[in-house]
């Protein structure tokens, strides 16, 4: 390790007491918030310019970041959302015929506060052993004014410091992540409209996307699929929303506790009660989930890289994907196997207004440490992945979903056309041909006494079966 001289020096302090000595580059200041990590080796523009990010100080666990420099066509959204950046090694060119800025122009340019220097993998290793905590970076006038920036000199870069009390004071006083409304930071201002390239030739099936901090690959991939987008912000109404008619509704991801986006939530059962397709993924599955009257919890230390293997349980496919959250719905998941994973998760009665949504189950689960990672509806059209499908960069083991929402959103359009679409739920039972056998599914209840859920009665299995691989034919694809 080399010691700082020329190099302007950092601190990085955790909540623990631990603090660690090194280089400081974007701009100097004082940042403070949760303290995350991204595994992935490569797409660190897009990682940084994600909406779901925000109020968090990001760990490339990458060793070299920047190598590529940054370019115009990447960035998820128009700005850099990490609260500050933690790399081992800030590359200082950036080699790539695409690149029209390198990464330290960028952070410069958007006045991000880093450090570098530092065993980010050891870090990561910490964080995913005790769970993710607040944390600061200082450097600059900070350092200099608490009488630590001659001191720090003296230190290699990556030496343990002793924690000052006062700075750690400063982290200990972050607002904890639990309960942190985020989206109202990161959504829309206005109404935006991508349109495919062929609008003028044929019609298309129209989507209303709320942005709860949307990334910018998430319309190109519908409007790549001949769809219309229209993006509005998460303050929206469903009266916004129905005057646009749309033939579905997407919730996107982004950050803060979903127990905190009561409003959201109010304004996707307003959606579901109408009987509007609905497709969410990361922070709209968890709005699904809180709509259909489940929980939501925080996760020790998040799920965040590109290499997360999810089974879907009904076609016992896995597939690798790409995560960045750390909150999680609560669903029953049934028993476990002799390996210790749920493979047969059950369906229940959806709790909110005692299952006014009909039955719901988990459609995928995380192979790592069984989260909730999908959720369908059985008697609704709405369901949810609590990954990312739309990852870039990443792997695209699950982009197919936005094909089912393609398929679903144009039957629904036919269905407008010829007057035969269902009745909201207000006006009608939900689905009259499976109304008598939910009557005795057991209402999943966060305070039931018995932790272990039933079964739901089955009735005729076979009828019930193909109903359910009509209803929802891409679990089985």
């Amino acid at each position: 390790m080399s010691f700082i001289r020329d190099t302007e020096p950092a601190l990085l302090i955790l909540e623990d007491g631990n603090a660690f000595v090194g280089a400081s580059f974007g701009v100097s200041g004082a940042v403070t918030g949760e303290l995350v990590f991204a595994t992935a080796m490569t797409g660190y523009q897009e990682t940084i310019t994600d909406p779901s990010y925000a109020g968090q100080i990001l760990i490339q666990t990458a060793v070299h970041i920047g190598n590529t420099g940054v370019n115009s066509e990447d960035d998820e959204s128009d700005r850099i959302w990490v609260s500050g950046y933690v790399v081992r090694e800030l590359s200082r060119i950036g080699s790539s015929y695409r690149a029209d800025e390198s990464l330290l122009a960028r952070l410069r340019r958007m006045k991000v506060v880093g450090i570098s220097g530092l065993d980010t993998r050891a870090l990561t290793r910490h964080l995913r052993t005790v769970g993710v905590m607040k944390a600061g970076i200082f450097s600059g006038g900070i350092l200099k004014k608490t009488g630590l920036k001659k001191l720090l000199k003296t230190h290699a870069v990556g030496d343990q410091f002793e924690c000052p009390e006062e700075l750690l004071l400063k982290v200990l006083e972050t607002p904890s992540m639990n309960g942190a409304h985020l989206v109202q930071n990161v959504t829309t201002k206005k109404h935006k409209v991508v349109v495919p390239n062929n609008a003028q030739e044929q019609v298309q099936p129209r989507v209303v996307a709320i942005d709860l901090g949307i990334k910018a690959m998430t319309p190109k991939l519908l409007v790549e699929r001949g769809v219309e987008v229209h993006i509005l912000p998460a303050s929206s109404t469903i009266e916004q929303v129905l005057e646009l008619d749309p033939d579905g509704v997407f919730f996107s991801n982004g950050p803060g506790d979903p127990d905190s986006a009561t409003d959201e939530v109010a304004l996707l059962r307003e959606v579901l009660i109408r009987n509007i397709p609905f497709f969410g993924i990361c922070m709209g599955n968890q709005m699904l989930g809180r709509a259909l009257g489940f929980e939501t919890y925080k996760l020790p230390f998040g799920h965040r890289g590109i290499n997360q293997p999810v089974k879907n349980l009904r076609t016992k496919r896995n597939e690798i994907t790409a995560h960045n959250h750390g909150f999680a719905v609560d669903m029953p998941l049934g028993e476990k196997d002799q390996f210790g994973f749920y493979t047969a998760p059950p369906e229940v009665q959806t709790p909110y207004k005692d299952g006014i949504f009909g039955r719901a189950r988990v459609s995928h689960i995380g192979l790592n440490d069984n989260v909730v990672e999908g959720i369908e509806c059985l008697d609704i059209p709405a369901f949810s992945v609590q990954y990312h499908p739309e990852a870039a960069a990443g792997p695209h083991d699950a982009q197919y979903l936005f094909d089912i929402f393609v398929d679903i959103l144009w039957d629904y359009h036919q269905q407008k056309k010829s007057g035969n679409l269902i009745k909201d739920i207000l006006d009608e039972d939900i689905n009259s041909s499976s109304t008598e056998n939910n009557k005795d599914l057991p209402v999943y209840a966060e305070d039931d006494e018995d932790s272990s859920y039933s079964e739901n009665i089955k009735g005729d299995e076979d009828a019930e079966e193909k109903r359910i691989r009509e209803k929802w034919a891409w679990l089985y694809e």
